[in-house]
């Protein structure tokens, strides 16, 4: 698209999503991410009802009775958006296209956190880190991440993100919240880094799918083109077996992930690209506050 298309779009994205983040994720955001960041403060005599895992044994051994450690809540955040910029991101069949959803989902949360005086960064990657923005404030900062988000062009198709968890957790040493937002179209394996990185940081995966993915069509012989790869195969759709082929392809793919997710620890948003991102945020939100 050109400048003058580009500067709309961005305007168009800024004024919705930054409505959403204002009228109805503020609060859920607050109470969702707001005190997971905790630092030291200081220790005291244990009281009833105080949790036992913030027991300071040291002290509680010096002094012959229980001490419990107090933290305070960090009043900033930095926030990492992780975002899947391979070539099956462009996919659009039902709804709007992966790309322009991830875009608003990943907008929405910057805004969400730049109102809660939090920093936001953005990591692009695809089967490698195709572009690092360091975590800063401020408007003008969020209009260049949305315009990256819209009119970011990778350099390879594929997708790693193994490899994209591995740079986060050795890039960033300060421990942050971090969105990874992808389709999940990824061979590979990335449970120990996904696990090494949520051990890490407070990470949240938001996977955006077409339902048009779930399932194959009925539409006769086809040409069909692997974006990620660039191979192109027919494909008879009107064949029962490989409809059923492909059905339980991607169920057993669904079915890896949410496995991978669920094992790390990892809270977890699907949103196809024609339903409403906001209830599956505002899910997320609530069942983390």
């Amino acid at each position: 698209m050109n400048r003058n298309e580009l500067l709309k779009k961005v305007r168009k994205i800024e004024i919705k999503t930054k409505g959403l983040s204002q009228n109805i994720f503020a609060g859920e955001y607050h109470s969702a991410f707001k005190g997971r960041g905790m630092t030291f403060s200081e220790v005291r005599e244990y009281q009833y009802g105080d949790d036992v895992r913030d027991i300071d044994w040291n002290v509680t051994a010096r002094y012959g009775k229980p001490y419990v450690k107090v933290y305070e809540e960090e009043r900033e955040l930095t926030v990492m958006l992780m975002v899947d910029v391979s070539g099956s991101k462009d996919f659009g069949a039902v709804g709007m296209s992966k790309r322009e959803m991830m875009a608003e989902i990943a907008a929405t949360l910057a805004f969400s956190a730049i109102q809660n005086n939090d920093k936001v960064g953005v990591l692009f990657f695809s089967d490698k880190i195709e572009k690092f923005i360091p975590p800063k404030k401020g408007r003008k900062h969020i209009l260049l991440v949305i315009r990256e988000l819209l009119d970011f062009e990778a350099s390879s198709p594929g997708t790693d993100i193994n490899h994209a968890l591995e740079y986060l957790t050795s890039a960033l040493k300060k421990r942050c919240t971090t969105f990874l937002v992808s389709d999940f179209i990824d061979d590979g394996d990335y449970y120990k880094a996904l696990s090494i990185a949520n051990h890490k940081h407070d990470l949240i995966a938001v996977q955006v799918y077409d339902k048009r993915e779930t399932q194959m069509p009925n539409v006769g012989l086809v040409k069909m083109l692997d974006a990620e790869t660039g191979a192109q195969r027919w494909v008879n759709t009107s064949s029962r077996r490989v409809r059923q082929a492909y059905d339980r392809w991607w169920y057993e793919r669904q079915q890896a992930m949410q496995s991978i997710v669920q094992r790390c620890n990892v809270d977890l948003a699907s949103v196809a690209t024609d339903e409403d991102y906001v209830k599956a945020l505002m899910a997320l939100f609530k069942n983390r506050g």
